[in-house]
């Protein structure tokens, strides 16, 4: 089988396309195996680390403000499409894939777009609960839909199309044991909080950190490992520095650009403190890890409001609003909780619950039948 993954972005496209194309290597280690995405998101980092072939495209985003140079922007990008779609036919002429799936971003649309006009079977999948600009554009063309939640089915006009499958994820994240995470990252006895808004960052939350960690540099209380995303990475040291505080002095406050061992890390954390977007949110519940959700209020159709309002319904999670957030509110939250290990427990047990385990298992073999290969076949 030869399979096409078109993503790209962000992790949170990015990262489910590898936990399939993990599973597809490890069934089918004969299966030609290629990721197309844009030539300058995340994927050029997050894909060749785990040894997959990626391509690129020169890829250019719409802007969903209504201004005059968002417009114009716009429609520059509506000619620059022609561009895109050669690149993309160019692509899919060498590699002759069996099937395309795209799993979001703007990278996705050109590739699937292409593979439909042609014959080739095509799926898409969707991890948010209110389907992206991408997925909206592709519904009518692709072969198959596979949706995370059962109540995305009624966002969609082709309802026989559409499979709920949950979110994939890599395995390791599943099966992480504590005590060797927490060895293999050199952590002490203290509590372990993660705190990461995404592969390119938040910069309101980002600022909110910078007094959170200058409230757990006076007092060791737990551990903190802090991912700032690319745009923080930029500015954040500076920003800690002049607030006086010293991270060479703090060992127990890691702030890095991204985390990229992030099953080890959810496997050692006590909670996570993050935005609530599907993928993270799937990842939270395979790994059972109770969080701080702070829903971001710049998504199409605010639709991390809504998840993270379920999570913390069935108990799994605490949401905070970011116009109601500050650093010392998460902070204070955050000892809180950790004060209070059978509330911790509780949580634990709700994300578990939530958690579609098979959700992999379900898309491969979606995607399987789809291309006309079955489940059994070694090639």
């Amino acid at each position: 089988m030869r399979i096409l993954f078109a993503c790209g972005g962000t992790g949170g496209h990015i990262n489910p396309a590898i936990a399939l194309a993990k599973m597809v290597r490890e069934r089918r280690p004969r299966s030609g195996i290629l990721f197309v995405g844009g030539d300058k998101g995340m994927e050029n980092q997050l894909v060749p680390r785990e040894g997959f072939e990626l391509r690129t495209i020169s890829n250019r985003s719409f802007q969903h403000k209504l201004t005059p140079k968002a417009l114009v922007w716009n429609v520059k990008t509506v000619f620059h499409m022609a561009t895109v779609l050669k690149q993309a036919n160019a692509i899919l002429d060498d590699f002759k894939p069996d099937i395309v799936v795209g799993t979001g971003g703007y990278a996705s649309y050109p590739i699937v777009r292409s593979a439909a006009k042609r014959g080739i079977p095509t799926a898409i999948h969707e991890s948010n609960a209110f389907p992206g600009w991408t997925t909206r554009a592709l519904a009518a063309k692709v072969d198959r839909i596979m949706v995370s939640f059962d109540d995305s089915v009624g966002h969609y006009k082709r309802k026989d199309i559409v499979v709920v499958t949950g979110t994939p994820v890599r395995e390791d994240f599943i099966y992480g044991k504590r005590d060797e995470a927490k060895a293999a990252m050199k952590l002490d006895d203290r509590p372990v909080v993660v705190v990461y808004f995404g592969s390119l960052g938040a910069r309101e939350m980002n600022k909110m950190m910078v007094d959170y960690m200058a409230l757990l540099a006076k007092s060791g209380a737990f551990q903190l490992v802090y991912a700032t995303g690319s745009f923080g990475a930029k500015w954040m040291p500076e920003r800690v520095a002049e607030q006086g505080i010293d991270l060479s002095a703090c060992p127990h406050i890691r702030m890095q650009e991204y985390i990229y061992n992030m099953p080890e890390v959810m496997a050692a954390a006590d909670m996570m403190i993050a935005r609530s977007g599907a993928s993270t949110l799937t990842e939270m519940m395979v790994s059972a890890t109770p969080a701080i959700l702070v829903p971001s209020p710049n998504v199409t159709g605010n639709h991390q409001e809504p998840n993270a309002r379920s999570v913390e319904t069935r108990g799994g999670a605490v949401m905070i609003l970011e116009k109601a957030c500050s650093g010392r509110l998460l902070y204070d939250t955050t000892v809180q909780l950790l004060s209070d290990p059978t509330r911790l427990e509780r949580m634990r047990s709700a994300m578990k619950s939530m958690a579609y385990l098979d959700a992999n298992e379900r898309i491969y073999k979606t995607i399987t039948d789809l291309a006309d290969f079955g489940t059994d076949s070694t090639q």
